[in-house]
């Protein structure tokens, strides 16, 4: 498999994680990016009168459960020596520090996109306007170099939908090859994975 522009792997209809393509990936990749779907409502309607609560909405895509995830074939992909990038949500921290174990990674250190706020979001006393990031690692994978922080500021896109600039960062301090897992989008230079690209 090539890498000088982005490939979409080929999935079935159904969830990835009944899909065997992972499996067909044996130490391919140095970096790894993934955006689990954890099962999670949408929130509630914006607009509504303060003190009003009401019940939060689905998500508009399939989500998975923490069992569900852990079981994705991720150590068969990754290198020996490797990065591990995972998106998550306060609710899904610990967990996500589990995951990353399942797949192979010991976890080394949380990032943050620092988000402006946009009205109330999601949360409950305190809407949530930062997305953290569990860096991991497999093996004894070197940097590109060192970084002067762990978190940024990025624009905001839709719901869920993850800056460009963060794997522009990625690309800066992780070598590739590189994966994004339950991508979204193609980008030059990656393999991608996932049911909305």
């Amino acid at each position: 498999m090539t890498h000088d522009s982005s490939t979409m792997l080929e999935l079935p209809a159904l969830l990835p994680v009944r899909s065997s393509v992972l499996l067909d990936l044996v130490g391919e990749y140095s970096t790894i990016v993934a955006d689990p779907p954890w099962d999670v409502k949408r929130g509630a309607p914006q607009g509504r009168p303060e003190g009003v609560q009401l019940a939060s909405e689905p998500l508009p895509y399939p989500t998975m459960t923490v069992e569900e995830i852990c079981e994705l074939p991720v150590t068969n992909a990754a290198a020996d020596n490797a990065h591990l990038y995972i998106w998550t949500i306060n609710k899904y921290i610990e967990d996500t520090y589990r995951v990353a174990r399942a797949w192979g990674f010991q976890p080394s250190t949380m990032l943050y996109w620092l988000k402006e706020p946009k009205g109330i979001g999601l949360g409950g006393t305190y809407a949530l306007c930062v997305e953290p990031i569990l860096f991991c690692r497999r093996g004894t994978l070197a940097a590109k170099k060192r970084c002067d922080r762990n978190w940024w500021t990025w624009p905001r896109g839709g719901h869920s939908v993850k800056p460009p600039g963060f794997q522009t960062l990625v690309e800066e301090y992780s070598p590739g090859p590189y994966l994004e897992m339950f991508a979204r989008r193609k980008r030059d230079g990656w393999d991608v994975w996932g049911n909305e690209v």
